[in-house]
């Protein structure tokens, strides 16, 4: 075991399964033909036979050209995956709501498009893309890009329900220690928040999971977000060793199997850390510079990314997508009007979140403001992308405590997580 290290003592994992039976195959027997002819036909070799009971062979016509031309009776568009579009609706004096239009693929035809639906998201609302004019791609079809990730992967903390015997308190020490996994291993905070997003979706569709196999679904699912992110991966026997005897490698394979089965193999989602890279870099963004170069504070980052990492241990941010996760997090750091510039989130959709995440923030104000660490073989350059870990068991603890504790306030979106306003006279205690 390695110094410094406690590993995750409180999640066992059972026997591991029966391997898979073999599939046998058969020989077909059957009689030899003899081909003794070839003929070469309009560029294409055909082969004639000979058989004994007619005395002349017989000559096959060729077989016609299929048409390039793909049939109409094929060109059914509920076949073809859907994509969306933004519909071009921006008014000049600020957001207007944001109208995706399902549309059928490029190589289709559809002869009524009046049979697409129309999906309109009244708690999305954003202006056009935030994103600079980049010289290798376009900022519009990269920002359409990231919001139809937001559709397509969804998370939701209904699987609570569908496995009894799991708490939220179980979900928050599994991803404790997943954080604790990374800062070891210096794994960046990008394969820290995928393999959240895996095990989240990926008990979403099970049903009746025992708590004995929380930690091997927990260390698969970094070990696959690992494998998609990091360029040189720890090997599959370490991630064994950490889980201290728990988990061995052939579990971890066979895990790995059924949750990429599970997920579908879509495993590239906006995460978290994502959205809120995007956002900082935006308001850092000078002219002229590049924009794949971070121009942001590292210690202003890092700060906001405890935030990040103490709200997604609750179970309750499951509720919020990861874009106004990001915002509410980057919301507490800055202003609202660089919030909204930055994202095109209107307050209505990220208030909610803000006094959700202000007991956090709350909790995070008691301690010590988050430093740099050094870690071996990270550039200066690259430190504040490394995953860290601190006592975040101890601050979601004092945090739950705030939010039970707290009234239900309306926050001002001039000062926010400063002033609250006051209760309405019949909010007010009967006795003051």
């Amino acid at each position: 075991m390695r110094s410094g290290y406690k590993p995750y003592a409180d999640i066992r994992i059972g026997a591991g399964a029966t391997a898979d039976a073999f599939i046998h195959s058969s020989l077909r027997s059957g009689a030899i033909t003899k081909f003794n002819k070839m003929s070469r036909r309009s560029g294409r070799i055909t082969l004639q036979t000979r058989d004994s009971n007619t005395p002349e062979p017989t000559v096959r016509a060729p077989i016609k050209k299929r048409k390039s031309e793909p049939s109409k009776k094929k060109l059914q568009p509920a076949a073809k995956k859907q994509s969306y579009e933004i519909q071009k609706c921006w008014s000049e004096d600020g957001a207007s709501p944001c109208i995706l239009i399902e549309t059928p693929h490029k190589e289709l035809e559809p002869s009524d498009p009046s049979s697409f639906k129309q999906y309109t998201f009244k708690n999305l609302f954003i202006k056009a893309s935030p994103i600079p004019r980049l010289s290798w791609a376009s900022s519009d079809d990269v920002w359409i890009k990231m919001l139809n990730k937001e559709l397509k992967y969804v998370h939701d903390k209904s699987y609570l329900q569908k496995n009894p015997k799991l708490q939220p308190k179980m979900r928050a020490i599994l991803l404790d220690w997943l954080l604790e996994v990374s800062e070891v291993y210096s794994l960046h905070r990008q394969t820290a928040y995928l393999a959240q997003d895996y095990f989240d979706r990926f008990m979403l569709t099970q049903e009746d999971i025992s708590k004995e196999y929380l930690q091997l679904i927990g260390i698969t699912a970094l070990f696959v977000a690992s494998k998609m992110e990091e360029i040189y991966p720890p090997k599959i026997a370490e991630f064994a060793y950490v889980t201290d005897g728990a988990c061995d490698m052939w579990d971890i394979q066979q895990t790995e199997l059924h949750l990429l089965k599970s997920l579908d193999w879509n495993l590239c989602p906006e995460t978290p850390i994502s959205w809120l890279k995007l956002y900082a870099q935006v308001d850092a963004q000078r002219e002229g510079e590049n924009f794949l170069e971070p121009q942001f504070s590292q210690e202003a980052y890092i700060q906001i990314t405890e935030l990040l990492d103490l709200c997604m241990m609750d179970a309750g941010s499951l509720d919020y997508s990861y874009s106004v996760l990001a915002a509410a997090a980057f919301c507490h750091f800055s202003t609202f009007d660089v919030v909204h510039k930055v994202s095109g989130l209107t307050w209505e959709c990220v208030s909610p979140c803000v006094r959700w995440m202000s007991p956090f923030m709350d909790a995070l104000r008691s301690e010590a403001t988050p430093q740099l660490k050094n870690f071996p073989r990270v550039k200066s350059d690259d430190r504040h992308n490394i995953q860290t870990h601190v006592a975040y068991l101890d601050l979601l603890r004092k945090a739950q405590e705030r939010q039970m504790d707290s009234s239900d306030c309306q926050l001002s979106p001039v000062a926010v997580g400063v002033m609250m306003t006051p209760p309405s006279s019949t909010e007010k205690p009967a006795n003051h």
